[in-house]
């Protein structure tokens, strides 16, 4: 059984939607009224869109159904689904707990409510029967204030029993009017000790050379070597690892075919830039880690040889995994019980 590290797949667009539909119909009768039947919804929920923003906006369908009383539904049927049918010995859960918070408290005290929530996420993804290596990093998010986003950098630092990291979520285009900002927040997570990355240059709109040095790993980054490759050299030097999500860019518009795909990793090896391999939002998708190799591999964007190389990275580059273990020595070590407990 081979076993996989995932470092950026959504909390929100992680919900597959069997699940999701299933839900709906038990707990929301108006949103299930709205399609005729589940081949309906699948189609809606999973169609390409034209922009990453329209792409976006399907997250808040989620987003409002992730509560303190729901989210261990989720996340059951979520690492469920990642340890039989993915084999993922390693997961990173990314999501801002800002959004899964009542509407209808104050400011305040949404961001007081913030530290239930990741405690909920953390003790619902640690089940005896999936033993994946877990932890959660904390999206800032560009539709929020700059309070809100320090608070979420606050909490992250005061639950590292959680958390393994900080993120900046919302659409990469529109951060342009609030960059000193965001680097500062970067700059108080560094201080604090905190592990960084962020959505950074998946879009042509979304490239920010000045938020660069603020970030350990760079969720998406493909346009880099696709319109920027002149910045791989610093990437190497610093030891940057980009978090490509292959089905993602056709699904927003962003890329037009994944065969694009090619001159990014092509480049990427050239200049002795990591690449880890993710869903991203594996639920909006419904497709699971194993088939976004598979995909790369049959239409020849990669060869076994990198591909191995990508696994290897993820694991290398896993803000939470402390030993660093080869994949290879990472079964016999979940199977150490059950090897003793037959001996």
């Amino acid at each position: 059984m081979a076993l996989y590290a995932e470092l950026h797949r959504h909390l929100g667009g992680s919900v597959v939607p069997r699940v999701l539909w299933r839900y709906f119909q038990r707990n929301q009768s108006d949103l299930s009224d709205r399609f005729n039947d589940y081949d309906d919804f699948e189609d809606f929920y999973t169609r390409p869109r034209n922009t990453l923003d329209e792409y976006l906006e399907l997250h808040t369908l989620v987003e409002k159904v992730q509560t303190n009383d729901t989210l261990p539904y989720f996340i059951y049927r979520l690492m469920r689904g990642a340890y039989v049918f993915e084999n993922l010995a390693y997961l990173e859960l990314r999501y801002t707990p800002y959004l899964r918070t009542p509407e209808h408290l104050s400011q305040s005290e949404r961001i007081d409510a913030m530290a239930n929530i990741v405690e909920v996420v953390g003790k619902a993804s640690q089940l005896v029967e999936y033993p994946i290596v877990t932890s959660q990093i904390l999206c800032m998010h560009s539709r929020l204030p700059y309070e809100v986003n320090r608070a979420i950098v606050d909490l992250a630092a005061q639950m590292r029993q959680y958390v393994c990291a900080i993120d900046l979520a919302g659409g990469d285009a529109h951060y342009a009017e609030r960059l000193d900002e965001y680097g500062g927040l970067y700059d108080y997570a560094r201080s604090l000790g905190l592990n960084t990355t962020g959505h950074l240059y998946e879009t042509e709109a979304g490239c920010y050379p000045e938020l660069l040095p603020y970030l350990m790993r760079i969720g998406h980054g493909i346009q880099i070597p696709l319109k920027h490759p002149e910045l791989l050299p610093q990437l190497a030097r610093e030891g940057q690892c980009l978090e490509v999500c292959p089905t993602t860019y056709p699904k927003t518009g962003t890329l037009k075919d994944i065969q694009q795909l090619k001159v990014v990793f092509d480049r990427c090896f050239e200049a002795g830039v990591d690449i880890a391999i993710c869903t991203d939002n594996a639920g909006l998708h419904n497709v699971r880690l194993p088939f976004e190799y598979e995909n790369l591999l049959t239409q020849d964007i990669i060869s076994f040889k990198q591909l191995q190389a990508c696994q290897d990275a993820a694991f290398r580059h896993a803000f939470a995994w402390k030993h660093k273990e080869r994949p290879a020595s990472i079964l016999s070590n979940i199977l150490k019980p059950e090897l003793n407990a037959a001996r």
